[in-house]
């Protein structure tokens, strides 16, 4: 309650910048506060991790005012506030749209950021498809690379012959 208090005394004082940013949840109609210059898809990637389980994921943060157009953010932009009456909320898509699944990969593939605990596990997001298919291939390409070295070299040491082979008078 305390808490509460404060928080009406920072938003109606006027002379006080925060140095936060707070985006509604339209989920779970909770208030995430991030601070100034996060980037939105960070942001989104944390709001719906904390979502509980049945609520729908958010997709997108917009700022909103009424009786103007919804600014949207994608995923490497910064929140920003654009004053007074604009408000930052979550966009979410209806569940038929698209899968609860693919969101979250959409997510966590192109805009979390990878913690010193995730670095070790990027080797499981990566295709493990070294077979003899592609053994042969790589050699394949190594004696093809040899081949043309050769085929170069060789012209390269007979060309004076065959330029005397062409005119003759030189």
């Amino acid at each position: 309650m305390a808490d509460d208090s404060e928080t009406l005394e920072v938003k109606d004082s006027p002379s006080v910048s925060p140095s936060y940013l707070e985006v509604n949840c339209t989920s779970s109609s909770k208030i995430r506060r991030f601070s100034a210059g996060t980037e939105a898809g960070f942001a989104l990637n944390l709001i719906n991790k904390k979502l509980d389980d049945g609520l729908p994921l958010a997709s997108y943060i917009e700022a909103v005012k009424e009786g103007e157009e919804p600014v949207s953010f994608g995923p490497n932009s910064v929140l920003v506030c654009y004053g007074h009456a604009w408000k930052l909320q979550t966009v979410t898509e209806p569940e038929g749209a698209r899968g609860r699944g693919s969101i979250r990969r959409t997510i966590n593939h192109e805009s979390s950021p990878l913690f010193s605990d995730e670095l070790h596990s990027t080797k499981s997001l990566l295709p493990s498809v070294i077979g003899v298919h592609y053994i042969a291939k790589v050699l394949l390409a190594f004696v093809l690379l040899f081949v043309f070295g050769a085929v170069f070299t060789l012209a390269l040491e007979n060309l004076p012959r065959l330029l005397i082979f062409i005119n003759p008078s030189v």
